[in-house]
């Protein structure tokens, strides 16, 4: 039976047969191998696959980190993950760089992981926070919501998310839409992304 470790763009965990191309955590989530809370603590982040031949099995060990994977960059970016300092560390330097820049000099995992706790989680009720944005507007790679679905943004149109990968893309509609990917991340996007992991999901070549 799959585990509930597949996290979709509303930074929700499924359980799903799908493999995704990014690993990640955000603290331990489960007891007895159930999850229980959506995160613990503020540093949410995304890694390699493999790295130094570590050997992440069984999943979901006791008291222990609950072991996250993701269809590919676009999506952890969405949920609100970055890139680790360790398995990633050339990642998480280009990635501090271009924070520095975006934020009048802020620095370091702390101030990284606070602004994007906040950007992420609505205070009041712990559930995603979404931002209206004119989609012609946003950065490939950005994430948008259409009701219960969540559709990426790429070279003027909109593909279908699912966690076996991306649906045929659809024109770009005029206006605005919910934006599920954090307005910090968003920005490192519109910047220029080209991470050691897979930003996207192959299946957006069709």
């Amino acid at each position: 039976m799959p585990l509930q470790n597949r996290v979709t763009p509303f930074g929700g965990l499924i359980a799903t047969p799908a493999r995704g191309l990014v690993y990640g955590n955000r603290g331990c989530l489960h007891d007895d191998g159930v999850i229980r809370r959506r995160y613990a603590g503020k540093r949410w982040i995304a890694c390699r696959l493999r790295f130094r031949n570590w050997h992440r099995s069984p999943l979901m060990q006791p008291g222990r980190f609950t072991e996250l994977f993701f269809l590919d960059e676009a999506t952890a970016f969405a949920a609100g993950h970055r890139p680790c300092a360790l398995c990633r560390r050339e990642d998480y330097v280009r990635f501090g760089a271009i924070w520095r820049d975006l934020h009048g000099g802020e620095r370091g995992a702390d101030a990284i992981d606070a602004r994007l706790h906040a950007e992420r989680l609505d205070p009041t009720t712990g559930r995603q926070r979404h931002r209206r944005g004119v989609i012609r507007d946003l950065p490939d790679g950005t994430f948008v919501s259409d009701g219960g679905q969540a559709f990426l943004v790429l070279a003027g149109s909109l593909l279908l998310w699912t966690p076996f990968g991306y649906g045929a893309p659809v024109p770009v509609p005029d206006g605005s839409m919910p934006v599920l990917t954090p307005p910090s991340i968003v920005a490192v996007l519109r910047h220029g992304w080209e991470p050691v992991v897979p930003l996207l999901h192959p299946s957006v070549l069709g």
